[in-house]
């Protein structure tokens, strides 16, 4: 089994995803898209892991590299590699089948919680009712057409999607680590001190128990064995 994620900063890596694939056995390789490496070939792919940047999907001209990944996704997702987004890699997945991306009407940064949305069809994934996870956006989407919304929130009504059974779009981040919550903090120091209605400080975000972040990481592993399962019908109409 082989997975690969796309990285699109430095101090923002897949966190409690890569323990999940290492435990699995998946070989795993990355591109790292803000040094220019290369991207591998769809047919080396099992599994397709996009994660979150503080660029916009929109800012292909200050990134252009924006272009050749958003193509890559595209192809992936038609070729029925199972996907998962996180962040702005959600955003992507949204941008490439055709929805808009735009400024969300308030900032999410910080720890609130989100609302997943009940479903009786069991090919949906089920987020649980209520989840508080790290948020870390300031743009939303529209979701793209035929997906199934999973998840909202106060502040955001698109916080999670499905597309088909084997593409998941998430706007929050589920795979949290310690680690990664202090580079957050680190790296966007400026957003945090503007202040917002859902933006909390640094020493909250960072004050976070590990009891909370386990309970983010398990639902992100019930997410992954969700993609990792072999009984995918490859409808993404």
């Amino acid at each position: 089994m082989r997975a690969h994620y796309l990285q699109h900063a430095d101090f923002e890596g897949p966190g409690s995803i890569e323990t999940w694939l290492q435990q699995q056995g998946y070989g795993i390789t990355s591109t790292h898209l803000y040094s220019r490496d290369l991207l591998p070939k769809l047919n080396e792919l099992d599994l397709l892991i996009i994660m979150g940047g503080p660029m916009s999907v929109n800012d292909e001209s200050i990134y252009p590299w924006l272009t050749i990944e958003k193509q890559f996704i595209r192809d992936a997702i038609e070729a029925g590699i199972p996907v998962l987004g996180v962040c702005l890699g959600a955003q992507l997945i949204a941008d490439v089948m055709g929805s808009r991306i735009f400024p969300a009407s308030q900032r999410e940064i910080g720890w609130y919680p989100v609302q997943g949305i009940q479903h009786d069809n069991p090919g949906c994934f089920q987020l649980p009712e209520e989840l508080r996870v790290l948020h870390w956006h300031g743009e939303t989407f529209d979701l793209p057409v035929g997906a199934v919304r999973l998840a909202s929130s106060p502040a955001c009504e698109n916080q999670a999607f499905q597309l088909g059974d084997r593409v998941i779009g998430l706007q929050f981040h589920l795979e949290a680590t310690t680690r990664l919550v202090n580079a957050f903090v680190s790296e966007d120091a400026d957003t945090l001190a503007n202040g917002g209605t859902f933006v909390q400080s640094a020493a909250e975000i960072c004050a976070v128990s590990a009891e909370q972040l386990e309970a983010t990481q398990s639902v992100m592993t019930r997410i992954l064995e969700f993609l990792h399962r072999e009984d995918h019908n490859n409808d993404v109409s």
